[in-house]
């Protein structure tokens, strides 16, 4: 039978190469990418949510200590307090709008007694790759509109730290209220809070994202389209393969003789007789 040839080695892994790249495309590839999709909408909705949304109190937006998540994330918080430059960090490693920075995290002690951390804002390098002189924060009570952010994540946890390098300024690796928290010694509340422009102690008002919708979801479609393209490429070699003469074919159909080999055999034949 032609099926036969389904079971040579060669074919066998072919079809296996095939497969596995066809079910990756539609069980982690496609669906990775929508749902960063998905994140992204949350994302806008979010912005959307908060451009037009009018500054509420840390209790009515983050109620019981609750933690900025997707829902409340960007959402713009009014606090009144005081800010506690003793226990500020700087956020290394950064990148604002292309271009290196650091971030400047100061604790912030509110009128009810909570501390959140709120950051402040960006500076730029000086020639020795160390952060620009910045202005300290307002003394005495200030009121202040933020937005609310989730705290970042290290995956080698590494705490702040203060050396020559730093001038003997602490800073951290990510901007997460806990890092700061162990280094200044405070009680901070998890999760940070973003200034916005205009506000009492902001340096480089921090950009917000952008809100368009982003390529995951093209993204999603093509791998769904290059799976489609590589069973619907096996379907065809297959469908090839069991007509005569495939590539895997044992039996070869007769090769039709050229002009000259008919004329030769002529030849030989009359001279045979």
């Amino acid at each position: 039978m032609r099926l036969k040839f389904l079971l040579k080695p060669g074919w066998l892994a072919l079809t296996l190469v095939v497969f596995t790249f066809a079910i990756t495309c539609f069980t982690l590839l496609a669906p990775w990418q929508f749902s960063r999709n998905t994140e992204r909408e949350h994302q806008n909705a979010a912005l959307r949510e908060s451009f037009a949304g009018q500054p509420r109190s840390l209790e009515q937006l983050l109620p019981n200590g609750a933690v900025p998540d997707q829902r409340t994330e960007w959402h713009l918080v009014a606090m009144k307090g005081t800010y506690l430059p003793e226990g500020e960090v700087v956020a290394r490693l950064r990148s604002v709008q292309g271009e290196a920075a650091f971030e400047v995290l100061t604790p912030f002690r509110t009128v009810e007694g909570t501390i959140v951390l709120v950051d402040r804002g960006y500076v730029r390098l000086d020639d020795k790759s160390r952060a620009l002189p910045f202005a300290a924060p307002p003394a005495g009570p200030v009121d202040i509109v933020t937005r609310a952010r989730h705290d970042e994540r290290d995956g080698k946890n590494r705490d702040a730290f203060a050396d020559e390098s730093t001038g003997g300024k602490l800073q951290s690796y990510v901007v997460d209220s806990q890092v700061v928290a162990r280094a200044a010694k405070l009680d901070i509340r998890p999760g940070y809070f973003q200034l916005d422009v205009n506000q009492p102690g902001v340096l480089g008002a921090l950009p917000l994202p952008q809100t368009d919708a982003g390529p995951f979801f093209s993204y999603a479609l093509q791998w769904i389209a290059f799976g489609a393209m590589a069973l619907m490429g096996w379907l065809y070699f297959t469908v090839r393969e069991l007509k005569p003469g495939g590539a895997l074919t044992t039996e070869r159909p007769q090769r039709r003789k050229s002009v000259a080999e008919l004329l030769a055999e002529d030849e030989r034949s009359e001279v045979a007789t």
